[in-house]
């Protein structure tokens, strides 16, 4: 296995790594989107910007917190209305919401998709605004690439949840099957038999898998990343490798042999997550990053918390990474613009760069019973991370110590970018085999994943 050093984590990840059209407002002295004017907002001028807020769903706390932010962001800039509105990105919803003129002008999009959305001319250069930030500069190249565009103009900009996929667990249900929570498993035999304890001895699925919108391919991703397979090469779609095959034959095994998946096939992220905040789920994989929305949205116990890496096995084995760009409406004013890289260096990056802003944020959120100090991956350095996390340490409320068998050994991992044509589609193509394996106990893996494997191709062939 590749080695990675904790300074460069975040190369390692990328160089392998919707509401009514009213939305959009502006003061009649804008400029029109396409003009070239200036880059700077008049700080007499009035701008209404609608951005991106919480999850459906998010906790009075939570979104408590979120106003403060908005309160104190007011007051820096008098000028600058913010509205905030529930956001959750999903591949099945996202591209109509967007065609459709429903999203806020300042939205989250996955790694994955600006090159599509630049492509398609639906998201704003932001590059002129963003060289207006102090730090500019600063951000690694090879995350910040994946917002730019073939001109080298960043037009979404790397905000947050810079992931690596960690495998979550219950430390309730393990103590209450015999287990011990300080030593979660280690290889993927290990899951398995913790699984089949969990659910004989409390009667909860052991392990569970996400399924659906997406999120069954991307889940089914990750178990073939951490056994040494790929899923495209090149622009040729390689579904049917032996890695993905055996992943499957892992599923089918816990549903059908043992019995310990529960009786819950259709999870997408959002369900999986909050059947495991309410003690149903043993054992699932997701980014390292869910504790914050388990807190916000889920009202998860901590003390129930833990987090630990995915077994990796084989030669070419790593860990699945990814992360979240903050991105313009092409619609948006150039006002809006404007006023749009104030509130992205607020609200998601000034903290990384600033003690002050840091310590500020820090202390809103603790107030509000939020959490602060959830595992990140860098995105500027690790340098800069740490840094950060210095500033902020004597405020942290995140059980980190029951999360050491991640955080002690992910920056050793190999961190493997997505799929980098037609991802989403890829994803979806996979859905329906996690589906098929996990409610067919007949079901033919091979025939499986060579009809998925045609429908990603042409889906790959689609994209150029």
């Amino acid at each position: 296995m590749m080695k990675y050093s904790r300074t460069t984590v975040a190369l390692a990840i990328a160089g392998a790594l919707a509401l009514s059209s009213t939305l959009v407002a502006c003061s009649s002295s804008d400029n029109a989107s396409g003009d070239q004017g200036s880059t700077t907002l008049d700080p007499n001028t009035k701008v209404t910007l609608n951005v991106v807020g919480l999850l459906p769903g998010a906790k009075p706390e939570a979104q408590q917190a979120l106003a403060q932010e908005v309160t104190d962001f007011q007051k820096e800039f008098p000028n600058i209305t913010v509205k905030t509105h529930d956001y959750e990105w999903k591949a099945t919803t996202f591209a109509a919401d967007l065609a459709g003129g429903t999203l806020p002008t300042v939205f989250e999009i996955p790694f994955t998709d600006a090159k599509t959305l630049i492509a398609n001319q639906q998201i704003s250069d932001m590059q002129a605004y963003l060289n207006s930030l102090s730090y500019a500069s600063n951000f690694n190249k090879n995350l910040l690439q994946y917002g730019q565009g073939s001109d080298g103009h960043v037009y979404a900009i790397p905000a947050k949840s810079i992931y690596a996929v960690g495998l979550h667990y219950n430390r309730d249900l393990f103590t209450k099957a015999g287990l011990d929570p300080n030593k979660p498993p280690t290889t993927w035999d290990e899951v398995r038999a913790d699984a089949k304890a969990i659910a004989e001895k409390t009667g909860n699925a052991g392990f569970a898998q996400m399924a659906k919108d997406g999120t069954g391919g991307w889940q089914l991703t990750v178990d073939t990343y951490a056994r040494g397979g790929r899923m495209e090469d090149g622009k040729k779609a390689t579904l049917t490798n032996e890695q993905t095959k055996a992943s499957l034959q892992f599923l089918k095994d816990l549903r059908w042999t043992d019995n310990s998946m529960g009786a819950n096939f259709d999870y997408d992220w959002s369900s999986i997550n909050q059947a495991f905040a309410a003690g149903k789920i043993g054992m699932y994989t997701s980014g390292q990053d869910v504790y914050t929305s388990l807190v916000q949205t889920n009202n998860i116990d901590p003390k129930t918390y833990g987090l630990t890496m995915i077994p990796l096995a084989g030669a070419d084995s790593g860990v699945l990474g990814g992360g979240t760009l903050a991105a313009v409406s092409s619609k948006a004013t150039n006002n809006e613009k404007a006023a749009a890289i104030k509130w992205i260096d607020a609200h998601y990056l000034r903290k990384y760069t600033n003690q002050d802003a840091a310590t500020k944020q820090a202390q809103v959120q603790l107030a509000s019973k939020q959490p602060v100090g959830t595992p990140e991956l860098p995105i500027f350095s690790q340098q800069q991370y740490e840094q950060y996390q210095g500033w902020i340490k004597s405020l942290v409320n995140v059980p980190l110590d029951q999360m050491t068998t991640f955080t002690t050994k992910v920056y050793d991992a190999k961190l493997v970018n997505e799929p980098a044509v037609a991802t989403q589609d890829v994803y979806k193509s996979l859905d329906p085999v996690v589906q098929a394996v996990l409610t067919n106990k007949d079901a033919n893996i091979d025939q499986l994943l060579t009809d998925a494997n045609a429908k990603a191709q042409r889906a790959i062939d689609a994209a150029g």
